[in-house]
């Protein structure tokens, strides 16, 4: 169906939104999106959902039931999704009863590590070097061209650091290969780089765009630790990540929220990593910090309304709050809270288990070093040896 959402024709409050996710990501769109009038229905595989919780129609199924998918579309106003892993034929058989977005294309093209790196070279945007690789012999071809060290990744269903490693040497290649085990995979030039850095931006159908700058991040274990906001970056990096981000907007014809993962390197330049099509685990801290959050510009874009600002209100840090954090027992949150520039937000998850993202925290400081050592002493609180669930 042709998408009929523009500025002369959105879809305002008391209109309903779809998710397909359930997870985080899709709780805070929800929250955003029923502070501004919308009715939510979310669709995911799973029950009594971080999402579920807080929208008003929870529907489980899996993703190819698309009797059942097609169903969830014709109720709602507007689709869009909370992570890359959907399936490309269920958000088809949405669009065909409601406007999808980002679009079905941006999807296709961002949850496929090879067709990413290839669209965004092929646009002309600067990317980590790679070459398809689709049997032994490529990657051995591969890494003497290209070097080591170098990191084997799959070309689909990759998050968190799941579906990569690092290849230090030539004699690693064939375990490499078999460990991976998948028919075709991506390598990329190990890239020594000084920082990693994020942009969340939003557009709408009318081109409008809006970013919330370069948000600097460090990780753990191939998972995002902290974030802080602004980037300890110049002036002309904080422009020229901006205006790279926006062209990738351009580019992919994205209306929605998307976030641009770079590696800065030692020389000053700037690589993408990777995209992703939604609401970002470093823009968490625009709930906090800014004017307009991640959340309500994805609303906000998808539904045809004109964007928000993204303006700083307060240097912020953000620091993950993984399932490792629950292992001695209950947090102690009254000792985290005792920092009065800090928030909470915690995703009702039921199950903490190692490396899953149960929350997070952002503090607010006059510049980002204090409220990232505010953070992470916050962090530090909640593990007080001892602590135990109260029986």
């Amino acid at each position: 169906m042709s998408d009929p959402i523009s500025r002369n024709n959105p879809i305002l409050p008391g209109a309903t939104l779809g998710m397909l996710g359930s997870g985080q990501l899709g709780r805070m769109f929800a929250i955003a999106a029923r502070r501004l009038g919308y009715r939510v229905h979310v669709f995911s595989p799973d029950c009594n959902t971080p999402t579920g919780q807080v929208a008003d129609l929870e529907i489980q199924a899996d993703y190819l039931d698309l009797d059942r998918v097609s169903e969830f579309a014709r109720g709602v106003d507007v689709v869009s999704y909370e992570f890359e892993n959907v399936p490309a034929g269920t958000t088809e058989a949405c669009s065909r009863f409601s406007p999808v977005r980002p679009a079905c294309s941006v999807l296709f093209t961002s949850q496929n590590r090879l067709r990413e790196k290839t669209f965004l070279r092929d646009a002309g945007l600067p990317v980590t070097p790679f070459v398809a690789v689709r049997s032994l012999a490529e990657l051995v071809t591969g890494l003497e061209r290209n070097g080591v060290p170098a990191v084997l990744k799959t070309a689909d269903w990759g998050y968190d650091g799941k579906g990569q490693v690092v290849i230090r040497s030539l004699d690693a290649a064939s375990s490499a290969w078999s460990g991976l085990n998948v028919p075709h995979a991506i390598l990329e030039s190990f890239i020594d780089f000084d920082s990693e850095l994020s942009v969340v931006g939003a557009r709408g159908s009318d081109g409008e765009f809006v970013s919330y700058g370069p948000i600097g991040n460090s990780h753990s274990n191939h998972i995002l630790d902290v974030s802080v906001c602004p980037a300890r970056v110049s002036d002309r990096v904080t422009e020229n990540a901006i205006e790279i981000t926006r062209a990738v907007f351009e580019k992919l014809g994205v209306v929605g929220v998307l976030c641009v993962e770079f590696f800065l390197t030692k020389s000053g330049e700037l690589l993408i990593n990777e995209t992703a099509p939604r609401p970002h685990n470093s823009g968490h801290l625009t709930i906090d910090a800014h004017v307009t959050c991640q959340f309500e510009q994805q609303v906000r874009a998808i539904c045809g309304l004109p964007l928000g600002s993204g303006a700083l209100r307060s240097p912020s840090a953000m620091a993950n709050l993984l399932g490792d954090v629950w292992e001695s027992g209950q947090p102690d949150w009254t000792a985290a809270l005792k920092y009065p520039d800090l928030k909470l937000h915690l995703y009702g998850k039921q199950e903490a288990r190692a490396g899953r993202k149960m929350g997070h925290l952002t503090a607010l400081a006059e510049n980002v070093d204090v409220a990232e050592r505010t953070a992470r002493a916050a962090r530090d609180a909640l593990r007080r040896a001892g602590f135990q669930t109260q029986k």
